[in-house]
């Protein structure tokens, strides 16, 4: 008898991880889905995720708390303004303000933790280098770097238990291919969240550069967007 495969899924109730953990899913892994609340602003993400752990059959969602409002330097967890309606150009030459310093290195460094207790070689993340808002933790040489590291920083690693597979397979997608593959793979993307600044109600703002790609993905790839915007 084959040993159950485990992954653990990074997951923001978006889009992206989402896919990423339906294709996980779909090579046959047991699925650990990690969500952080971080202080962000759209903490509604956090009752998206849930959604789509449960949607997933996954056999743990495990939410951590870290609180980077502390440290700040981001509109999402920090008093700033979200950008709005910024062109798409504008998007891929600066590093925006909804930038969370080092996020992505924090998260990976806990599923790490939690792929090393469950004896799991691999760790799914949707970072994508294409269809994205400038983030220098959404590169493929960040994420080959971080890999290195991870094998050399585990007991697993070193014993060679396990070698640590960071899993990226949106990485040169667009965010159309990305909805595409979704709809292949029989997502419902209405439980999906991606906005980074929703009214009170969870209701997407419909400007800010989440909102915008999104959009943009739905658009490209001729399927109907089921966000409900403000």
């Amino acid at each position: 008898m084959n040993p159950i495969k485990k992954a653990v899924v990074l997951s923001s109730g978006g889009i992206d991880s989402t896919t990423v953990m339906a294709m996980a899913k779909h090579e046959g892994f047991e699925i650990h889905s990690l969500s952080f609340f971080y202080g962000q602003r759209h903490a509604v993400e956090l009752e998206a995720a849930q959604k789509v752990a449960d949607a997933m059959g996954a056999a743990k969602h495990l939410v951590i708390n870290i609180d980077l409002k502390k440290i700040g330097g981001s509109s999402l967890t920090d008093d700033m303004d979200v950008p709005k309606a910024r062109h798409e150009r504008a998007m891929s030459r600066e590093i925006p303000v909804t930038y969370v310093p080092a996020r992505n290195t924090i998260f990976l460094s806990f599923a790490l933790a939690w792929a090393e207790v469950l004896e799991s070689s691999d760790i799914f993340i949707g970072i994508n280098a294409i269809d994205y808002s400038g983030y220098p933790d959404c590169r493929p040489e960040y994420i080959d770097a971080f890999e290195r590291m991870a094998n050399l920083a585990t007991k697993a690693g070193v014993e060679g238990m396990t070698k640590i597979k960071i899993r990226t397979p949106l990485i040169r997608l667009t965010k159309a291919q990305i909805i595409k593959k979704g709809i292949e793979l029989g997502i419902d993307y209405s439980v999906t969240h991606s906005c980074y600044d929703p009214s009170p109600q969870g209701l997407a703002c419909g400007r800010c550069d989440s909102c915008f790609l999104r959009k943009k993905g739905f658009k490209e790839a001729g399927v109907d967007d089921p966000t409900r915007y403000v």
